[in-house]
């Protein structure tokens, strides 16, 4: 069963789509809370907390007496420039398709010592803070902790029907709830993110490791076969949005660049 969006999340999302859509752009005054409020039927409470987040995410900027405005500088500075697979091998006239193997919500319980580092994920103190706060919706009565802290897609890109790239990747799920419900053989992961969560800094590394079984698999190579492996790490607001395993064969690929 799907997990009901909080309503303060649904405001966000709407704000976001009508920044991305043009509709609000930068420097622009978006609605007031009381409008807003009796848009989506909620407590101008609500809706405070929904502007309080996007400000505090540099998306919006509130001027004490004068309203909420559209921050200038989001669009201007702070986007990492992330590669899209899809469009690169669109630019060099290569067919491309993606296939979706798994979609699933990892909880407290799941988390293995590397997720919950490289998110600095907290087990003990995120069940604590959960308890309590009504603003999380679960379904049938899950407790609270049981919760989706992080959303794991994995996925296969091809390039002329064959298989180019093996993609690992997790999400926030607190802060990209919708994030699960995406066809990812038609919606690219990274764009999906960063249309929705403006992406402020990232970092990553580039390693040769020999293939384990589910990835020779995936890209229908020999175990063991040697691959590069590309391991990027996002922030939106200062935290960690998104951490990303892509696979390559490394007889099918390679990274280059002007200096």
């Amino acid at each position: 069963m799907t997990k009901k969006v909080p309503a303060y999340q649904r405001i966000k999302n709407a704000i976001l789509d009508n920044i991305h859509s043009g509709k609000w752009q930068a420097g622009a005054a978006i609605s007031t809370e009381m409008a807003l409020a009796e848009e989506f039927g909620v407590s101008r409470m609500t809706v405070n907390r929904a502007l309080k987040e996007l400000s505090e995410e540099r998306v919006l900027e509130r001027r004490q007496g004068s309203g909420t405005f559209v921050a200038q500088q989001q669009f201007n500075h702070t986007f990492v420039e992330v590669r899209n697979i899809a469009q690169d091998l669109k630019s060099a006239n290569r067919d491309y398709q993606a296939q979706v193997l798994s979609k699933r919500a990892i909880t407290a319980s799941m988390l293995d010592d590397e997720m919950r580092g490289k998110f600095d994920i907290d087990e003990a103190a995120f069940s604590s803070n959960s308890k309590g706060d009504d603003s999380k919706d679960t379904d049938n009565n899950t407790n609270s902790a049981e919760a989706a802290i992080l959303y794991e897609v994995k996925i296969i890109h091809f390039a002329d029907g064959q298989p180019i790239q093996f993609e690992e990747r997790w999400v926030d799920a607190t802060k990209v709830p919708e994030f699960i419900e995406q066809d990812f053989s038609v919606v690219n992961t990274s764009d999906y993110l960063i249309a929705k969560s403006p992406l402020e800094r990232g970092s990553y590394t580039i390693r040769a490791l020999a293939a384990p079984d589910e990835i020779a698999d995936a890209l229908q190579i020999a175990p063991q076969s040697p691959t590069l492996v590309l391991c990027r790490q996002t922030y939106s607001a200062g935290q960690v949005l998104t951490f990303v395993k892509m696979w390559h064969a490394g007889d099918r690929y390679q990274f280059s660049g002007e200096l």
